[in-house]
């Protein structure tokens, strides 16, 4: 029931995301319901689909659902561990956008996708193939689509220099040693470090 919800999720809160990249689509929805309503109605799906995600995710953990697929050896985890922190900066560096969004030009992707392919390593269970298999496809159709789009697909954030990518850095550290000993031990019941 849990690894269903999951997927239930999944395709609510990615394809929220695709349909967003659809432009012309996108136009004619918003020309119909009109700006305000439109993203409403986006928020609502995205927000629903997270939670789906979440519980299904927390719930197919749980209970006796659990599938190991294959048992990754724990050189794989240290990767994932490794790969987060440049993933967490990518993703700050996103909203400071300083000489690592203009050498990266799309950090939050390129986060997102760090994100998703370390954890897709270190996790062999169906649940975590399918999580994080899904998010890193998306990320990667996502980052395709970008190239295409005629449009920036988002308001512009002004750009700095050097000084926003040490705050990103400093901030990003702050972000990694949190998610790492708060969030996921805390939060997720997953241990991190020594789990």
């Amino acid at each position: 029931m849990g690894l269903l919800l999951m997927v239930v999720g999944l395709v609510l809160f990615l394809g929220a995301h695709v349909f967003t990249s659809r432009r012309e689509a996108r136009a004619r929805v918003i020309a119909s319901m009109g700006e305000g309503t439109y993203k409403i109605a986006y928020s609502v799906v995205a927000l629903a689909g997270l939670a789906l995600i979440v519980w299904g995710f927390a719930h197919y953990r749980s209970s006796g659902e659990w599938i190991q697929v294959w048992t990754p050896p724990k050189a794989l985890k240290h990767l994932n561990i490794a790969l987060m922190l440049p993933a967490v900066i990518l993703v700050v560096a996103s909203y400071l956008r300083g000489r690592i969004y203009k050498t990266v030009k799309h950090p939050m992707l390129a986060g997102v996708k760090l994100w998703a392919f370390g954890h897709l390593l270190a996790n062999g269970d169906l649940g975590g193939i399918i999580l994080f298999g899904s998010i890193l496809a998306w990320a990667v159709y996502d980052r395709i689509s970008l190239k295409r789009r005629a449009d920036p697909g988002a308001p512009p954030i002004p750009v700095g220099g050097i000084g926003n990518d040490l705050i990103a850095v400093v901030v990003g550290v702050i972000a990694y040693l949190a998610l790492t000993f708060a969030f996921h031990p805390v939060v997720l019941g997953i241990p991190v470090m020594g789990g």
